[in-house]
């Protein structure tokens, strides 16, 4: 699929990395959906700068009756069924090891609400996309996980073991989805320089990432977007259920 043919639907696409991706599938002449729950100031502003080719839709990815109205609203927009999805959106957290629960404190209802927002979210997004997919005979699913789980420095429990599990899922419907055209694919990254959620990282955190990774300098929302594209674009139809480590080399298992 080139680009100029794909409606791209990324979720928590209103700021932070979000809006990146969809400013790098845009940049490659997508349609883009940008969902977003709370930030629709933001959204809105973006799909303005956009243009006719960008559109902003309220949608909790947790309600699945709000996400199959997302796709029908993109359809109804677009006049075609989205071809392409990124799972970005991120429950409520903030990336600062200091302030986060430690393994003698952390609760179950931190686990579940991560859970729900990186697990349940997408599958409910993916689920929504197949119907359209499976009439083009073709789709890309693109879900965002971390470096943690192979470099876990922080304790962030319950954001490393949500994203574990979304990297389970990737690579189980990757094969149940592969006879249909459909690929699913994961892109990994650090600690990014600098979304809402890495802003509460203390600056010498940023530069000891720096200093350990081949590349020297931390990695940045444009940066991992430009390799998401990949996995949408036309060069990547043989690969599925892959996971590719966006960190600037930090991590390189």
């Amino acid at each position: 699929m080139d680009f100029a043919d794909q409606v791209v639907v990324v979720s928590g696409g209103g700021r932070g990395l979000g809006a990146a991706l969809v400013r790098a599938f845009a940049g490659q002449g997508a349609r883009v959906v940008i969902d977003y729950r709370r930030s629709r100031e933001q959204a809105e502003a973006l799909a303005d700068e956009l243009g006719d080719r960008a559109i902003a839709v309220a949608a909790d990815v947790t309600d699945r009756t709000q996400v199959d109205a997302l796709f029908a609203t993109a359809r109804e927009r677009f006049g075609t069924p989205v071809t392409t999805v990124v799972n970005n959106a991120l429950a409520d957290f903030a990336f600062n090891g200091d302030a986060r629960s430690h393994a003698d404190a952390i609760t179950w209802d931190e686990f579940a609400g991560q859970f729900e927002g990186s697990v349940r979210g997408a599958l409910n997004v993916a689920q929504a996309a197949l119907p359209g997919m499976r009439e083009l005979g073709a789709g890309r699913i693109i879900n965002v996980g971390t470096n943690l789980f192979q470099n876990p420095v922080v304790p962030y429990h319950d954001y490393t073991a949500a994203k574990a599990a979304l990297l389970s899922l990737t690579r189980t419907l990757a094969a149940d989805l592969g006879p249909g055209g459909i690929t699913v694919n994961m892109v990994s990254g650090g600690l990014l320089r600098t979304t809402d959620a890495s802003a509460a990282t203390p600056e010498e955190v940023f530069d000891a990432i720096a200093a350990n990774t081949p590349l020297r300098r931390v990695v940045t929302p444009v940066e991992f977007a430009d390799a998401a594209l990949f996995f949408a674009s036309p060069w990547s139809r043989a690969v599925t259920g892959q996971n590719l480590v966006v960190d600037g080399g930090l991590v390189n298992d």
